[in-house]
């Protein structure tokens, strides 16, 4: 099963948590802020540089996890005169508050991206920006680079535009509520045509090859002073409001790509026996894969709230690693400059609040719809920018990946020598007596070792836990 976005609802023993210490420690994780850097976002906080533009007037409203205050992204859905739909898209707007060179600047580059730990995330910019003044926050005018994209009434982008402009949420919704105002029919009609639109999106995915992977996310949930490991399947409004941000990504690399200057988000298409590979899996875990039927079209049609299907997603994501983040000036744009996943150009330019280069790319899109020169500090940093993202992106990666096997210890520390359902979701090629097993409840993703006896890809199997410690050892199985 996927490692992804782990979230925990309540801190775990004090093990758990001298394990995650050590870990911050281990990977060099920054901790508080330099005062200068406190100091300046105070500062930029009761000080932005404010666009001229008011477009405070449009009912936006936000979709997050129900606890998340750092804000990036505001939307307002409309129908257009004569068909076809409307879409606005705020972001909000990092460059109003820092200042190239200074010291916040500085530090936003040393970290890259927001780590999320399950003792609490790391964030890229201080607090008072990221979840204060530059957030979109519902009741708050702020500054946003404002989207407006045009679809047809097949939901193909026929016209774009982005400016500054101050803007003010209306309403912050979580998933699971936005979902249920939709099915119930009492969302109003910006929420309701995302349903509309967000579908439409998926179908134009489709047809042009793209790849979304809903992948279940793993949650640490505390319950009558009990902490268990549970996943969360994606609802519907998530892959609708995941289409928002690729459309603007989309967006944002065809204005660049105009223009001759911008960076890219890339990914070159799987190597050769990847896929053939992967059919194996697909055989192995029981999934019918007709030969006429392609990849991303598969994938549509699978479960992630069953085992088996879940378990073939996250070998899936074997084909998605390799990418990067590619800028390019003069007109010279990168061959291929399509995104293997999305199966378009592509660039992140949705999150800069948790994300650096999303500052630059906002930049470079507001440059591009004006048909004015970048600006200088935006050029200067380019070449240095996917240095400084793959740097974060790999201990981002690392702290997660090693977090959820501190929480997997923690949790199962006190049933070792228990037994469990198990499904094999993966065979080392070279030792087929290892694997990796996953465990529908408690939700455990860990390695079986069955001494000698060969293990077989998509087979039930009883499992035993032989090894638990946080800190010390991750979990570890035996044949039962």
């Amino acid at each position: 099963m996927p490692r992804r976005h782990l979230h925990v609802t309540a801190a775990a023993d004090a093990p758990l948590s001298a394990a995650l210490r050590a870990l911050r420690t281990e990977l060099a994780i920054p901790d508080a802020f330099p005062p200068a850097v406190l100091a300046e976002a105070e500062a930029a906080a009761g000080a932005p540089r404010l666009p001229g533009l008011d477009a405070t007037d449009l009912p936006l409203l936000t979709i997050d996890p129900p606890t998340s205050l750092d804000l990036d992204q505001a939307l307002h859905l409309a129908r257009r005169p004569g068909g076809g739909y409307r879409v606005h898209y705020a972001i909000a707007d990092v460059a109003a508050f820092v200042t190239p060179g200074g010291a916040l600047d500085t530090e936003a580059h040393r970290r890259a991206t927001t780590l999320y730990l399950p003792d609490g995330k790391v964030p890229l910019h201080p607090a008072v920006l990221s979840e204060g003044a530059a957030s979109l926050l519902p009741d708050v005018t702020a500054p946003a680079l404002l989207w407006r994209i045009d679809l047809d009434a097949d939901g193909r982008q026929v016209a774009v535009d982005v400016r500054r402009a101050l803007v003010r949420s209306r309403a912050k919704l979580d998933y699971a509520g936005a979902q249920a105002r939709i099915d119930a029919g009492t969302a109003e009609e910006p929420l309701a045509l995302l349903a509309r639109v967000g579908p439409l999106r998926e179908r134009l995915e489709v047809e042009r090859g793209g790849i979304s992977l809903d992948v279940p996310e793993q949650e640490v949930v505390e319950t009558d002073g009990r902490f268990t490991l549970h996943y969360r399947a994606p609802l519907p409004v998530d892959g609708w409001n995941a289409q928002l941000s690729l459309l603007t990504g989309m967006a944002a690399a065809g204005l660049m790509i105009e223009a001759g200057t911008g960076v890219l988000r890339t990914l070159p298409p799987a190597p050769d026996g990847a896929v053939a590979r992967l059919r194996l899996s697909a055989r192995a875990l029981g999934i019918d894969w007709p030969h006429h039927v392609s990849y991303a079209e598969l994938i549509r049609t699978l479960d992630p709230a069953r085992s088996r299907h879940a378990a073939f997603l996250q070998e899936a994501t074997g084909l998605l690693r390799g990418s990067g983040y590619t800028p390019f000036t003069g007109g010279h744009v990168p061959a291929p400059a399509a995104h293997a996943a999305v199966a378009a150009p592509y660039t992140h330019c949705t999150a800069p609040l948790r994300r650096l280069v999303d500052r630059y790319a906002g930049e470079l899109s507001l440059a591009a719809s004006a048909g004015t020169p970048p600006p200088e500090w935006v050029l200067a940093a380019l070449d240095a920018l996917p240095q400084d993202m793959a740097k974060g992106t790999r201990l981002a990666n690392r702290a997660e990946r090693e977090s959820v096997d501190l929480v997997e210890a923690a949790l199962m520390s006190h049933r070792i020598g228990e037994t469990f359902d198990a499904i094999v979701i993966d065979v080392q090629e070279h030792a087929p007596d290892v694997g990796t097993v996953h465990l529908p409840d408690p939700a455990v993703v860990g390695r079986v070792e069955a001494a000698g006896v060969p293990l077989s890809l998509g087979d039930p199997l009883r499992v035993r836990l032989t090894q638990a410690d946080p800190g010390r050892a991750k979990v570890l199985f035996a044949p039962a």
